[in-house]
């Protein structure tokens, strides 16, 4: 029997057709209405500075800091006292140039197996719990998770997310802070500002592999294709957002590992939250939690479900109600 080439445009499109099936039926079953929204009786409480405990606030209630800086850390006992020393030099600095200025950093330990919970517990015995707050989680659930936790339970005016490696300078916080205000949050006080390491692209590919390089270029051409259109760098961990964008984004945020910033700002595109883009220094730490090939294949994975899942209804552009 004859095979000719229209037969094989055929079974091509049938292929495509059924691939396409399979991806969205993965989709749909793989994922979850409300992804960790939920905390443990244990996350509802942070150590006061003598062992008592103490509940967080929620987001949904006035702010009472201009600025929290919330710290996702897991396994971070030998980087987090780097970043925790440059951080704490610099807000203490600012609050003493600046009286009104007051601030609260919330350490979110997500489910260590090391003494992160110890050693950021250091610092609220040196600084007290009115500037150094530390959440346990009882389980890991990634850093989408741990940034999420971390900022339903935070008291500020501005919410800045910031890695434990401290890769990013702290005093850059001044230039995010400055582009949030160009942007012009008003009249609803929504806005979003991210820091920025894509002007430093070309020289991280020298000094990448050819296959890191294809594969940080490919995960580009994902996150602009399926997600974020306008945004050059959504994966630096330095964003800084209005407690009412804060709460807009994080309260519909789903996905809890690698991928979860790109969907904070594929939700915030969607309900034309302003977002403002703005280079930061930025250095390479060793140790970091990422694996080369498969972390960067689940968040490929992730890219094409987070567009498909809202598409297709599964996920919906909506918040949720008070976390409990």
């Amino acid at each position: 029997m004859d095979f000719g080439l229209f037969d094989l445009v055929q079974l091509l499109g049938a292929l495509v057709v059924i691939s396409f099936l399979l991806i969205l039926l993965t989709a749909h079953l793989s994922a979850s209405k409300m992804v960790g929204f939920r905390r443990h009786e244990k996350e509802k409480c942070f150590l006061t500075e003598e062992g008592k405990r103490e509940e967080f606030p929620f987001l949904q209630t006035p702010h009472s800091r201009e600025l929290t800086v919330v710290v996702p850390a897991y396994n971070e006992q030998l980087r987090l006292p780097v970043m925790m020393e440059e951080a704490m030099e610099y807000l203490e600095n600012r609050q003493k140039q600046q009286s009104s200025f007051t601030y609260e950093v919330i350490v979110v330990d997500d489910g260590s197996k090391d003494k992160t919970t110890e050693v950021a517990l250091g610092y609220t015995k040196m600084y007290g719990t009115s500037k150094v707050r530390v959440l346990t989680l009882v389980k890991n659930r990634g850093k989408g998770g741990a940034v999420m936790m971390g900022t339903l339970s935070s008291r500020g005016k501005l919410i800045l997310m910031a890695d434990a490696d401290g890769a990013t300078k702290f005093p850059d916080l001044e230039k995010v802070e400055a582009a949030l205000q160009d942007i012009n949050p008003k009249p609803e006080n929504m806005a979003i500002s991210c820091g920025s390491r894509a002007h430093l692209e070309k020289e991280s590919v020298a000094q990448r592999s050819v296959f890191r390089t294809f594969l940080m270029y490919g995960f580009h051409f994902l996150v602009w294709f399926f997600c974020v259109r306008g945004i050059r760098d959504t994966q630096c961990g330095f964003k800084l957002f209005t407690r009412e964008a804060a709460l807009r984004t994080f309260s519909i945020l789903h996905v809890e590992r690698w991928a979860f910033d790109v969907e904070l700002l594929y939700i915030a595109q969607c309900l034309k939250i302003p977002i403002a883009e703005v280079a930061v220094n930025w250095t390479e730490i060793e140790g970091s939690k990422l694996v080369p090939f498969w972390s960067w294949l689940q968040m490929g994975m992730d890219l094409v479900f987070i567009r498909l899942r809202y598409l297709t209804g599964v996920w919906r552009l909506q918040s949720r109600e008070k976390a409990d």
